[in-house]
């Protein structure tokens, strides 16, 4: 019987399944075009590739292992998610999360958790949970790092997390959403599950809180999963999380770690998802 974490922490199992898709499927191009000729192959070539390509620019493209997009749960709760840090908006953002009971997973970058472990082991003492975004965050080139540099890239976020908190991150974000097949192997060896979302609003280039905000609410439903930023050029994130914390009750949602769905049976999950019931854990907004 598969229990709630499994379900929902899923580590990928092969992560190499894709090469053989690849050899498979590049084989039978290969076989087209002798047959048929260039004007069969050549499109049955672009339209393989084009889906090795989507899954690596689709952040919740499963093509190249399992990724969480949403939380199997019926109410109005959602997970926070908040990626980039730690920053000098922690701490405020920390105190507006307490303001309004509410939980959430900081997905930190190795080498700014390093810099300012203070604000990483206070996340924690919060009640917070820490997830995995590289160690160097290298938003432009991530989705195209060789083998050797991904691996290193998450494991040493990975140490590192676990040297300052003294846990291991279960959670992990791929820099931009962009995963290409390389991220599979080293998730794996650290028992790491990829986390992606179903709401954002740009909040990482966007200065406008409203507007931020707003683009959130439309992916608001029960099990949403949340994306939010810290530490952004603009200096407004602060206030957009406050504006959201705001919003979010208004509307009546509250807010829930994975972690809680895990632990137990929760009744207000959906009877078909297979998640037991879990005690509430958090505080409704």
């Amino acid at each position: 019987m598969t229990t709630p974490a499994e379900m929902l922490h899923r580590v990928p199992r092969h992560p190499h399944a894709w090469l053989w898709v690849l050899l498979l499927s590049q084989a039978l191009v290969a076989l087209a075009w002798w047959q048929w000729g260039w004007r069969i192959g050549l499109p049955l070539m672009m339209a393989t590739h084009l889906v090795f390509c989507w899954g690596v620019l689709w952040p919740q493209s499963r093509f190249y292992g399992p990724v969480l997009t949403r939380l199997p749960i019926a109410d109005k709760r959602v997970w926070l998610t908040i990626d980039d840090g730690p920053s000098d908006d922690t701490l405020a953002i920390l105190d507006e999360l307490d303001a309004h009971g509410a939980k959430a997973t900081f997905f930190v970058v190795g080498k700014r958790a390093a810099a300012r472990p203070e604000l990483v082991r206070e996340i924690a003492r919060r009640g917070h949970t820490l997830g995995n975004h590289s160690a160097t965050h290298p938003s432009a080139w991530f989705w195209m790092l060789p083998p050797r540099r991904m691996a290193r890239e998450i494991a040493d976020a990975q140490a590192t997390l676990q040297a300052i908190s003294g846990h291991a991150p279960r959670w992990f974000r791929a820099v931009v959403g962009m995963a290409n097949p390389f991220v599979s192997a080293p998730l794996r060896m650290h028992g790491l599950a990829r986390v992606a979302w179903n709401a954002r609003g740009f909040d990482a280039v966007e200065a406008n809180a409203e507007r931020v905000v707003s683009r959130i609410e439309r992916g608001l439903a029960p099990g949403a999963i949340v994306l939010l930023h810290e530490g952004a050029r603009h200096g407004r994130n602060v206030e957009t999380i406050a504006r959201l914390l705001q919003r979010m009750q208004l509307l009546g949602y509250g807010t829930v770690l994975p972690e809680a769905l895990e632990a137990g049976a929760d009744p207000r999950v959906p009877e078909d998802s297979n998640v037991p019931e879990v005690p509430a854990t958090h505080s409704p907004l």
